[in-house]
């Protein structure tokens, strides 16, 4: 096999898609992220394994080199730029801190190891940088708009762009560029390299984005040319090609809109290229030396403990300046420990280009599998004591986000199948009405995509003019659904290419509170949980998504099952959406909601009590007064939050659960999503809310 292989890059390609298509579904049961199982395969099939492939393979140093700035261009394409410029001052200080004390740290560990100036330099830069693989966390408690959150990823951006010019510094150093001359002159070139790729890009971006109306393919590509012309244009400049590709990233960040252009650029790096850079990475992993480096290399645990203190001194220092507290403190140093996207490819190159040992490569591997472990462990630690601190100072009294109970809404449903509109279109009528006879309003939307309605055919204007007409004729229904059920209704037709994108913006031209989304059992289920469609949409909507996959009439839902993770403003709205649904109905009919809390065995007792209290500060009136539903609270003690909440769903009609979609900087870990794998085992109807990204 390797015979073959070595004599055919068409074979190596489609092995590496293979692997990168196969792996990831195989270890995510295993809770184990994308990276390690692609890390897994490639030893497999490296030189220490089955022998298939090697690393100086031209056609896999080729596709390597593809996904190792790929990489880098989407952790800048997917920094939340307006975010960092609302608190870019305190992001500064906090990584100008978070790069130079671990820089310093890791470069005298370096001279004390033996390592001559330039790589000692490279390793300090190595640790400076950090990836906030944590983040899928905070946005699973509601917790995006913290500072101490925005002062983290907003450093991210100072981190890595310093640790990629020192990379750059370093690879020029080794290769002779010893002269003082030589030093200033690559950074006058860094310098004017990066102020040409982010005017340029920006500058021709806008007026292309502008002149762009039917032109996805031509933006996609575009996009595409940007980077690999700013990395090749960084070798040009003397640097190494993954800081353009970085820069590339931010320009294009600032420039091009979310939508599905955004999206496909995300997914072919995910999905391809950076796999194929993992991969590579394994067949340079000796299996053998690198378990002798994690269980026995002094170096290795000396960088392990020489990043985590400077990062811990560095958040300690920056929480004293602005004042933070204890979890705040804990929420910057969780954020800042993960070492995987600039770490991996600053080391990956720097062992290309000789600066850097095998010892140093796989103490790496090490330092990666230990932070992205200790950093997400830390930030759910960080998160749920600034939980517990915000559930304090939560009121039912509260507007905006905590009002939803209260205030009348507009729901925009989607509309595709005429045998689920009834129940669906039902249930929003049961959530849009307020409290004192505020009424809301439900707007089916029904999307034509001539794309798709002349798929095979080219979009002729018969096949159009059926498609229009049949999106009116699932319109009527929807209105007659409303009208039977005395439902102020306004039905939308909206023709778009980019369906999940046309759903998104009309509601927000119609200032929808609300998107409702139906999800069928089987098959279609199936497409939502491993598509794009619904995914799609709660991605680009400005609003909370709200995905239903009903059983039967919501008219007959009495008793609602509201698992919460914990007391946040997220968990809040949950509760008070059950409470719409079953706002009117006398308790005597058995209406009954159950606040579900699912905690470790060895929680406290007085934990336990505290967690109680608060939930029942929630119900807004004693069970049984003024038509007030009744409310159980009820914590169980198991490990397995899943079967818990099965269990529990057996008696109740209705589950109402929270959903996280997300992938960090584009790699391939995928936020943890209780929600997937619940959805497919609950035998009730179940609701998902998802929040918006932006």
């Amino acid at each position: 096999m390797g015979t073959f292989l070595a004599g055919n890059p068409l074979a190596i390609f489609a092995l590496l898609l293979v692997l990168s298509v196969v792996v990831p579904p195989l270890v995510r049961p295993l809770r184990l992220p994308d990276l390690v199982g692609l890390l897994a395969a490639g030893v497999a099939i490296g030189p220490h394994g089955l022998g298939w492939l090697v690393s100086t393979s031209e056609t896999v140093r080729l596709l390597s080199d593809v996904g190792v700035i790929y990489l880098l261009f989407i952790a800048g394409l997917e920094i939340d730029l307006g975010e960092f410029q609302r608190i870019r001052a305190r992001s500064f200080r906090f990584g100008l801190l978070t790069f130079t004390l671990p820089m310093l740290a890791g470069t005298v560990l370096g001279f004390v190891y033996g390592y001559p100036a330039v790589s000692a330099v490279l390793i300090g830069s190595i640790l400076a940088s950090h990836t906030p693989l944590g983040y899928p966390i905070v946005r699973s408690f509601g917790a995006m708009r913290e500072e101490c959150v925005t002062v983290a990823i907003g450093g991210t951006i100072f981190t890595d762009i310093a640790a990629l010019v020192v990379l750059a510094l370093c690879v020029s150093l080794g290769q002779g560029q010893l002269s003082t001359e030589g030093v200033v002159g690559l950074l006058l070139k860094v310098a004017v390299y990066a102020a040409a790729v982010l005017l340029l890009i920006r500058w021709l971006g806008r007026g292309l984005i502008r002149r762009s109306v039917d032109g996805d393919s031509r933006l996609f590509v575009a996009v595409l040319l940007a980077l690999f012309l700013a990395a090749v244009g960084a070798e040009l400049a003397g640097v190494e090609k993954i800081v353009g590709a970085f820069l590339a990233g931010l320009a294009v960040n600032g420039v091009l809109p979310d939508g599905r252009v955004k999206e496909l650029v995300v997914v072919v790096g995910a999905s391809l290229f950076i796999p194929l850079f993992f991969i590579d990475l394994g067949l340079l992993l000796d299996v053998p030396v690198f378990l002798s480096t994690m269980t026995g290399s002094v170096f290795a645990v000396a960088l392990i403990l020489t990043l985590i203190a400077s990062k811990g001194l560095a958040s300690w220092w920056s929480g004293l300046l602005y004042r933070y507290d204890g979890p705040q403190m804990l929420t910057l140093w969780s954020l800042s420990i993960p070492q995987v996207a600039a770490t991996l490819a600053a080391t990956y190159v720097g062992f290309r280009q000789g600066l850097l040992d095998e010892r140093m490569l796989n103490s790496v591997l090490a330092l990666m599998v230990v932070t992205a472990t200790l950093g997400p462990i830390l930030t759910t630690v960080a998160m749920t004591r600034m939980a517990s601190r915000r559930s304090r100072e939560l009121s039912l009294q509260e507007t905006g986000q905590l009002a939803l109970v209260r205030r009348a809404l507009r729901v925009l449903v989607p509309v595709s199948d005429a045998r689920s509109e009834g129940f669906l279109l039902a249930l929003a009528g049961r959530l849009i009405d307020g409290e004192a006879g505020r009424q809301g309003l439900v707007l089916p939307l029904a999307v034509v995509s001539p794309r798709q309605a002349g798929a095979g055919r080219g979009p002729h204007p018969p096949v159009v003019h059926r498609a229009l007409a049949e999106g009116r004729q699932r319109l009527e229904q929807a209105d007659a659904c409303t009208a039977a059920a005395g439902v102020p209704s306004r039905s939308l037709l909206r023709v778009d290419n980019d369906i999940p994108g046309g759903i998104a913006r009309t509601a927000l031209e119609q200032g929808a509170d609300l998107v409702l989304v139906g999800v069928a059992r089987g098959p279609r289920l199936g497409r939502w949980l491993f598509g794009d469609l619904v995914a799609a949409i709660c991605r680009q909507a400005h609003c909370p998504v709200v995905m239903a996959r009903l059983g039967e009439d919501p008219a007959g839902f009495r008793r609602l099952l509201v698992p919460v993770k914990d007391l946040s403003a997220g968990a809040l709205e949950q509760f008070q959406l059950a409470e719409r649904l079953l706002r009117g109905c006398p308790s005597g009919e058995g209406a009954a909601i159950t606040l579900l809390h699912v905690h470790e065995p060895w929680l406290p007792q007085a934990e336990r009590e505290r967690l109680t209290r608060q939930l029942q500060a929630w119900i807004p009136s004693p069970p049984g007064t003024g038509g007030a539903v009744p409310v159980a609270v009820e914590l169980l003690a198991d490990p397995n939050v899943a079967d818990a909440i099965e269990r529990s769903s057996e008696s109740h009609d209705l589950v109402i659960l929270r959903s996280l979609r997300r992938l960090v900087e584009g790699l391939p870990i995928p936020a943890s999503d209780q929600a997937t794998g619940l959805l497919r085992r609950l035998a009730c109807s179940v609701l998902v809310i998802s929040d918006p990204l932006h």
